[in-house]
Order: C-alpha cells, then sequence, then structure tokens
C-alpha cells in the first residue's frame, strides 16, 4: 500500500499485529487502521465529503480526528488542510496542527503503538493560544466502515436503596427517529446496527463503563476512555456517542466541558484495542463485568 490517502501524503505506525496509518501535512488525521494479515480498512475513507463554512472548506477524510464540543459552525469546522508538524516519540508519534487563525485553539493526537499486541494509545490535546478564555469539551471521533454493530453498555441495578432513581438516560438528536430499525434497544446493552439509511441516526448518554465498541465480522474494536461522570458534559451531559448515516457509522467520545484560559490546555485520552473471533452473544469478558 502506498504512504498516501487520495494524494495526501501519509506516514505508517505499525507493529506485528496492527499497522496505523496518519496524515503528515493535514488534520490530525488518522486515515487507515489495519490488523496486519488483512488489507480491509476499519477506518471509513470519505476524502471528497466536506462542509462549506466562512472561512473555507471543511473536509472530513474519514477516519479519526479531534473536535471539540459543542458542535458549531464555523468554530468546529475550522479548515485543517496544511502545515501540520510530526513530531517523534519513543512508542509512537505527535500529531500537532498549527493554532487556528480564528479561534486561537490548537489541536494535537499523540499516537502511542503497543508493541505487543492490537492495541494502542491516543492522547488528545487541546491548547488556547487566544487572547479570550473558551469553553469547549475535547470530542475524539472515529469513523468506522458499515457492516458491523456498535455497542454501548449500559448501567444495571438500582443506584439507592429503594429503586427509585433513574439510572440511565438516552438522548435523541432532532432528526433521530424513536423507531428507527438500527437501533436495538437492552437493558445491558444498546446496540446501533450500522446500515445505510437515511435519515441519519444519533444517540448519546453518560457511559458508566468506560468503554465503547464496535463489532464487525467476529472481530471487536473498543475504546476505553476516563468517564468523569461526576462532572459536566455538553449535549444533555453525554460523554459517549454513536451518529450512523449512509456512508459510515461514528463512535465519539467526549472529556467534561471546561473553560480554558489562554495558554492553558486539556487533554482527553482513548485506549484503543481489538478483540478477535468473538461474536455478538459472547462479548469479551472483562467488557461485562
Amino acid at each position: 500500500m502506498s504512504d498516501n490517502f487520495y494524494g495526501l501524503a501519509t506516514r505508517v505506525l505499525q507493529n506485528e499485529h496492527l499497522r496505523v496509518e496518519f496524515l503528515t501535512e493535514a488534520g490530525p488525521r488518522i486515515v487507515r487502521l489495519l490488523l496486519r494479515g488483512s488489507e480491509g480498512n476499519w477506518l471509513a475513507e470519505t476524502p471528497q465529503k466536506k462542509v462549506a463554512t466562512p472561512h473555507g472548506d471543511y473536509f472530513f477524510r474519514g477516519g479519526h480526528r479531534l473536535w471539540y464540543a459543542p458542535e458549531r459552525i464555523p468554530d468546529t469546522y475550522q479548515p485543517d488542510n496544511d502545515g501540520l508538524t510530526v513530531e517523534e516519540l519513543a512508542d509512537g508519534v505527535c500529531l500537532r496542527q498549527p493554532a487556528e487563525p480564528h479561534t486561537g485553539i490548537r489541536k494535537s493526537i499523540a499516537i502511542h503503538l503497543d508493541p505487543c499486541r492490537a492495541a494502542l494509545t491516543l492522547t488528545h490535546r487541546i491548547e488556547n493560544t487566544g487572547a479570550q478564555s473558551i469553553e469547549l469539551a475535547p470530542w475524539a471521533i472515529t469513523m468506522l466502515k458499515l457492516g458491523g454493530v456498535a455497542i454501548l453498555p449500559q448501567p444495571v441495578g438500582a443506584v439507592d436503596e429503594h429503586g427509585f432513581l433513574p439510572n440511565r438516560h438516552l438522548v435523541l438528536w432532532s432528526y433521530t427517529r424513536i423507531n428507527d430499525l438500527r437501533l436495538e434497544l437492552g437493558d445491558a446493552l444498546i446496540r446501533v446496527h450500522a446500515r445505510a439509511q437515511l435519515p441519519a441516526c444519533k444517540i448519546g448518554y453518560l457511559n458508566q463503563a468506560g468503554w465503547i465498541a464496535y463489532w464487525r465480522a467476529g472481530i471487536l474494536f473498543v475504546k476505553r476512555f476516563a468517564r468523569h461522570a461526576d462532572q459536566p458534559h455538553v449535549d444533555f451531559n453525554c460523554n459517549a456517542e454513536v451518529y450512523c448515516n449512509d456512508e459510515f457509522i461514528e463512535l465519539e467520545t467526549l472529556a467534561p466541558l471546561v473553560r480554558l484560559s489562554p495558554g492553558q490546555s486539556v487533554t482527553h485520552d482513548e485506549n484503543w484495542e481489538f478483540y478477535s473471533d468473538v461474536t455478538l452473544e459472547s462479548l469479551p469478558s472483562e467488557l461485562m463485568k
């Protein structure tokens, strides 16, 4: 496979289990994620998908990106087509964009590849280089190919002695249909079947388990993250969200809402890992504790 993504320069990190390909000039963006021995990219590829903004077109490109919430145009959709720098790390790289000229925000993603298994850690950082404070939440979004099932663990059991209080909530977006056949609501798990369908569907909630996952063809991709359930979050207090349309499905995690003064920064970590030979009825036991 050539080291480019639809004409954009890329580089590769890999071990004997996993190959991670990232852009070297635009982004930060991870654009390909392959298990060794397989030619299939787990990440969606959408090189032409874009949104027009007052500051130019924003290209989604596909793959994994760092945004900040709440979502709004033009702030969230600042073009990131050039100026990226790649810093070498002992166990990976750090992809750092220049500060956005209209917001003063500078985003970076440090990729740490596990040497022994199909796993990596991503450290997402947002820095305020501007002159004004800004309120935001780091938002890590992974675009995946259709054909699988997103898995959202749910809290089970009462949270008070008598069971009077609610133990979960589910947030829906205006375009989400409550009877969408892609949604499978269960007591312990909610599943979102990634099928090509419109209108789009998006759900979110306050995840207490610290992981969300995507299953496809016997392989389970897991994103772990810090829950911070006691801190305020955007989108009616969501720290995990799933979006699905007719092209891709997104697994999204969000850090708490913070106010960054000039010069301050905030980080949000995700740990990615793959499990093989998994069925939807027999998820790894360590996830279901």
